[in-house]
């Protein structure tokens, strides 16, 4: 399977602070946001990974992490000239993708929580139709929801519907098998003047081969559009690595956990952030001879 990370778009809803920066790359909390979708793809098992992002900000994600060798992965860099929505990414990622599965996360997108790393997993091992997670949020005007019928089963996704059928919204976390690529390809603008991920999910679920996955209560779902969103998650964030003294999204440690690089890697890494938390954690770490 391969991974996208649609980090693309002006993220006008934090001006000024992204009038000259990607909002990708604005910290939450310790690291770059960034960190925190590309953390859910590795725990998914996914190496071959293509950003996608604007012609001025994909340099800058290019500098941080050039073609992923040092984090065991394959990177790959893909430009959108023009937003056009989410379903627009397995456009620009056709060739990317070829004849393989898919899977999709939003660039301001956090996942955290116990059971996770199961459903992740299991959703990387799709070969026929979609998987998509839905999480229970108190407005969900503001994103896709699903609506059921009377035994439970899904029937229909609805983009920011004013009159929201269920407390359920779809997050910004997608698999896909190859078909999504030809769907893509149909799909038409809608009125918000966008290829709508919505419409994929409905193609998938008129079909019959729409999964949704629930997250529970011990789950949690941010995202980190606007600034108070990204105080919340900072503070998310922080009152988990404290109190737990381990790191949400530290790429080193689940490459390490994965075997997909050894412990010299590691250390070179941790190295280069000597005197800060976030390399002292893996210098620390190795101490207590985790990486061995």
């Amino acid at each position: 399977m391969k991974g996208i990370i649609l980090a693309g778009g002006t993220g006008s809803r934090l001006y000024p602070a992204t009038l000259a920066i990607s909002k990708q790359l604005i910290p939450v909390y310790d690291k770059p946001m960034i960190y925190y979708p590309l953390s859910v793809l590795m725990r998914a098992g996914i190496r071959d990974i293509a950003l996608i992002s604007t012609p001025r900000d994909l340099p800058a994600f290019k500098a941080l992490f050039g073609g992923g060798e040092e984090l065991g992965l394959n990177l790959s860099y893909i430009e959108q000239p023009k937003p056009e929505g989410i379903a627009q990414s397995f456009i620009l990622a056709k060739d990317f993708i070829g004849t393989d599965s898919v899977a999709l996360i939003l660039g301001d997108n956090i996942f955290y929580g116990e059971g996770l790393d199961k459903m992740l997993s299991g959703a990387a091992e799709l070969k026929d139709g979609a998987e998509i997670f839905a999480s229970r949020v108190v407005n969900p005007a503001a994103y896709g929801v699903i609506s059921f019928n009377k035994d439970g089963k899904p029937l229909c996704v609805t983009e920011k519907p004013s009159k929201p059928a269920s407390p359920w919204a779809v997050t910004g976390l997608y698999f896909y098998d190859n078909t999504v690529v030809e769907a893509a390809s149909r799909l038409k603008f809608s009125t918000r003047g966008e290829l709508e991920i919505t419409d994929i999910n409905n193609f998938y679920l008129s079909s019959g081969k729409l999964k949704v996955n629930f997250m529970g209560r011990g789950m949690a779902w941010l995202d980190t559009g606007t600034h108070e969103d990204l105080i919340k998650a900072s503070t998310f964030i922080e009152s988990i690595e404290s109190r737990q003294g381990v790191k949400i999204a530290c790429l080193e440690e689940i490459s390490f956990q994965k075997g997909w690089i050894g412990r010299e890697t590691l250390l070179k890494r941790a190295v280069k952030m000597k005197g800060t938390p976030y390399g002292n954690y893996l210098l620390n770490r190795d101490a207590e001879g985790l990486w061995k």
